[in-house]
């Protein structure tokens, strides 16, 4: 990737970054760290990959995509707001009564969003629903989805999988932020799901294992998708994180799950995401 582009992925997911904190603190709620962590994935695959139109987002033929961890909405929100789906001013209404932007993507009424998700499993299902619907259809549409480790614990997730295997999805490319952490603490202390890699793989799938903040391993593995589509594997990243990335005090802390930054807490992650674009 050139240098360019790269710095201009790395200042639309500080911006995303931004986002995040200002919408959560706004709110008073919300999940900060596991949107931090999708950042990264969230920029690249709507700056770089989906077929998408900002203008028309109900294209039939358009790529789809789900939020299976949809508590992760304001990192998504951003980046939609930021492609264009709707004003960027309407991020800091996030949970407010009467405000398209709830606490939870719905697709009845945000541009942009494909599947109404919060309760965990069910995203991934409906991805291979629709990668399965586009397949009976004969359409070259591709089905993204990004799940979290704590997630990958849920007994729908792998009856999601032998589908997608079964029924040979080629066309879906599953994400899955392991960041190590869930609202409980450490996912390998709540439920031990690995070895991932190991698991997928087992379930049929085409596994691909990258640093989830580099964008130069997310071009890689989004290539490795499309390689793949000339097998018939579903294709699985799995997207080494950390939870609250860009926030030194967020990093790596379970607390962050869902919680609010107080107003002197934002400004000081906001200050450490500016020294960061310095750095760019």
């Amino acid at each position: 990737m050139m240098q360019e582009e790269k710095k201009q992925l790395e200042v639309f997911a500080l911006n995303v970054r931004e986002d995040i904190v200002k919408s959560t603190t706004a709110a008073k709620s919300g999940h900060p760290g596991g949107s931090l962590s999708a950042a990264d994935y969230l920029t690249y695959l709507y700056e770089k990959e989906i077929k998408v139109d900002p203008k028309n987002p109900e294209k039939f033929d358009r790529d789809r995509f789900v939020l299976s961890k949809g508590h992760s909405a304001p990192a998504l929100y951003s980046v939609l707001a930021r492609e264009g789906f709707f004003p960027v001013e309407d991020l800091i209404t996030l949970r407010k009564k009467d405000s398209h932007l709830q606490g939870h993507p719905c697709s009845q009424t945000t541009p942009g969003i494909d599947m109404s998700t919060g309760s965990l499993g069910q995203g991934i299902s409906a991805a291979c629903g629709m990668a399965k619907g586009a397949k009976v259809l004969g359409l070259d549409i591709n089905v993204y989805a990004l799940l979290g480790d704590g997630e990958i614990a849920e007994g729908e997730v792998w009856e999601a999988m032998l589908f997608a295997a079964h029924y040979k999805l080629n066309n879906l490319c599953v994400a899955v932020d392991v960041n190590g952490l869930q609202i409980d603490g450490k996912t390998s202390d709540v439920m031990n799901t690995e070895p991932l890699d190991k698991k997928f793989e087992a379930f049929g799938c085409k596994v691909i294992k990258i640093d989830g903040h580099n964008f130069d391993e997310l071009e890689k593995a989004f290539n490795f998708f499309h390689e793949n589509k000339s097998g018939t594997q579903p294709t699985v990243i799995l997207l080494k994180t950390v939870k609250g990335k860009g926030v030194s005090f967020m990093e790596n802390v379970a607390g962050w799950h869902g919680k609010a930054a107080k107003p002197d807490e934002c400004e000081k992650a906001l200050a450490e995401l500016e020294e960061l674009r310095a750095k760019i």
